[in-house]
């Protein structure tokens, strides 16, 4: 049900209004270059939980992995589990402490300036900046692609008109205000997430007849699947897949293992960790984190897949073939705009644009500083300066939005999990070493990244099926989509990737000599 463009308008400009309130209320206590990069080390634990529950969930979760769970089914929840067991408790308490400690001690203000004081090692700051550049432009299009689909469905607005005003708003305060006024505003958009979340919960299960109902109707759909989907395992939507078929093997190795291990090594995430004001901080963030993690993820994947139940009664037709061309990342617009009342839908409008603007502003803020600090100002020896920060920032913008033109229908899913996948493969061995290692071996860290991240992108290009077609290197060199034959082909490059980049660090750091951290240069 479309709703009444003048009606959003007026709601989205207050709130808007109000987001940029608070964003400049960041920018008035913006007095320096840490500030900017780091939000002056003193965020409290509800800024802390809430400001990283709504950086972790974006557009590309709710509308994208909404989409794959309306083909899947609810084996997506254990992604939910994951999120929660690794994605909060893990990494606030094996990685949040040691990170906001060893961060503050050696003075880092960046992800990558932190691998790179902590090897004491020029190469692990300027490679990890150019792995954020590179690749992370993918997922930040990915977030933009998820709010301008609904934003194209509810209100009839162009596509490219939906991509620009959501890149616009986010570029004025994430520009102006540097993290500070990032971390108050994402608080903002959590609060409005979550309940957002809740309510269309509580309105899908009361739309289909309630809980036990709506199940048993899913349940009851497994003949519906399509005989394609079948014959890669697919048993319906309240099952798991046939163990180690193509739908079993990308469920757990991309959708789950890709993005649940992956969130660990995500630099949006992890700078987080070094704004905490203290220890007790981020113990205590974890109590708030860990229910809006589960609702935001937990409600996305359950209402996704019984979108099926809807579009049946309504249609006759299961979700995937009630859109237009079968593109996924339509499913979740569609479902609200048809099944909801107006109210809803601009309610839900404002969620999504919360979830846009909460993600898109950590990461521009991410790429923006790898691009103006881990780069033009630490590898060309120049002082700090806030302009070449909100130069980088406002490239990776522009490169962002021309990005989210070009990628292809049903990608915001896969590019998500793509750099999830990328960050944990070439990242995460040499984090965590590095943190927990009191005789930190440099060239062990420099053979992990490289490992990782030359398997990663090897496996994509000439292994995965899902990106080597596309991609169509594999086919020019060597005639074939993909090297490998089935079920290889939709093995995730995580799988492969991931234990390489271990082996390699824990086989140059077995043999390498190592200077203690507080003894190293710089």
């Amino acid at each position: 049900m479309p709703v009444d463009t003048a009606t959003f308008l007026a709601v989205a400009g207050l709130y808007v209004a109000l987001t940029l309130a608070v964003g400049y209320l960041g920018y008035r206590q913006t007095r320096g270059a840490e500030d900017y990069l780091l939000a002056g080390r003193r965020a409290g634990p509800w800024v802390l939980a809430l400001s990283y529950g709504a950086t972790f969930i974006s557009t590309s979760a709710i509308i994208g992995f909404g989409g794959v769970a309306a083909v899947y089914g609810m084996g997506l929840v254990w992604l939910t589990v994951l999120n929660i067991g690794l994605g909060i408790l893990a990494a606030f308490i094996l990685f949040g402490k040691k990170t906001r400690e060893i961060g503050s001690r050696l003075g880092a203000v960046t992800f990558p300036d932190l691998l790179g004081k902590c090897f004491s090692d020029g190469f692990m700051q300027y490679a990890p900046a150019a792995i954020i550049i590179i690749g992370m432009p993918l997922y930040t299009s990915a977030i933009l692609i998820g709010g301008a689909r609904f934003l194209e469905k509810a209100l009839g607005m162009p596509f490219s008109w939906a991509v620009l005003v959501l890149g616009l708003i986010t570029a004025v305060y994430v520009i102006a205000g540097g993290l500070i006024a990032v971390m108050y505003t994402n608080s903002l958009h959590g609060i409005v997430m979550f309940a957002g979340m809740a309510l269309l919960l509580v309105f899908t299960y009361s739309l289909l007849g309630g809980i036990v109902p709506a199940n048993e109707a899913l349940t009851a759909m497994a003949p519906l699947v399509p005989a394609d989907l079948v014959a890669q395992g697919h048993t319906g939507w309240t099952s798991m897949p046939v163990p180690w078929s193509p739908i079993w093997l990308t469920l757990i190795t991309t959708l789950v293992l890709g993005v649940g291990i992956g969130a660990l090594a995500q630099p949006q995430l992890v700078v987080r960790f070094m704004t905490a004001r203290d220890s007790r901080a981020l113990g205590q963030a974890v109590l708030a984190g860990g229910p809006f993690i589960l609702v935001m993820t937990g409600v996305t994947f359950t209402v996704g897949a019984l979108s099926n139940v809807f579009f049946y009664r309504e249609a006759g037709q299961i979700a995937m073939e009630a859109v237009p061309g079968g593109n996924l990342d339509s499913i979740i617009p569609a479902y609200i705009g048809l099944a909801t009342p107006s109210w809803f839908v601009v309610l839900f409008l404002i969620t999504l644009l919360a979830a846009s603007m909460s993600t898109l502003s950590s990461l521009f803020h991410v790429m923006g500083t790898a691009v103006g600090f881990d780069l033009w100002q630490h590898f060309g020896g120049r002082k700090p300066s806030l302009a070449a920060n909100r130069a980088g920032i406002l490239v990776m913008i522009l490169v962002s939005v021309l990005l989210a033109f070009l990628l292809p229908p049903s990608i915001v899913a896969r590019t998500t999990a793509m750099f999830f996948g990328l960050a944990a493969s070439a990242l995460l061995p040499a984090f965590a070493y590095g943190l927990y290692s009191e005789v930190p071996s440099a060239r062990a860290a420099r053979a992990s990244l490289v490992t990782g991240a030359a398997a990663w992108f090897s496996w994509t290009a000439f292994v995965h099926h899902a990106e080597s077609a596309p991609l169509g290197i594999s086919g020019l060199l060597t005639g074939s989509e993909a090297l490998l034959p089935m079920p290889w082909q939709v093995v995730d490059p995580l799988v492969i990737a991931l234990p390489l980049s271990v082996f390699a660090l824990a086989a140059v750091a077995l043999t390498d000599h190592r200077v203690p951290r507080e003894e190293a240069p710089g």
